[in-house]
């Protein structure tokens, strides 16, 4: 999936808004992963049910690696959920793009 930097538009509301925090993550830093070079996209086949979901791995710009779902809506980026990577994702994420320093 391919994402032009100079298009990307987010679209939350009360749905999508507070549940980032749960997980430690503000909304701003689940979008700054959409700007990293190096990030990794895939389609979610399990998830995707009536709407297609992706699974982004990708870098704040303070470095923090976050696993990102979100689903493409009327051209807007909708983020569903946004947390901390576990042991799993970074290896995928090394394997993909080469070794990482993660940052907490």
């Amino acid at each position: 999936m391919r994402i032009e930097k100079a298009a990307v538009e987010f679209e939350w509301d009360s749905g999508n808004r507070d549940k980032n925090r749960k997980h430690g993550v503000e909304n701003f830093e689940s979008e700054e992963v959409f700007f990293d070079n190096k990030r990794f996209i895939f389609k979610d086949h399990i998830h995707s049910g009536k709407e297609e979901r992706f699974k982004l791995l990708g870098k704040t710009k303070k470095g923090r690696l976050l696993f990102v779902v979100f689903t493409i809506r009327k051209r807007k980026v909708r983020i569903i959920s946004a947390r901390d990577v576990n042991r799993k994702e970074v290896g995928l994420y090394e394997k993909k793009i080469g070794s990482t320093k993660i940052q907490k």
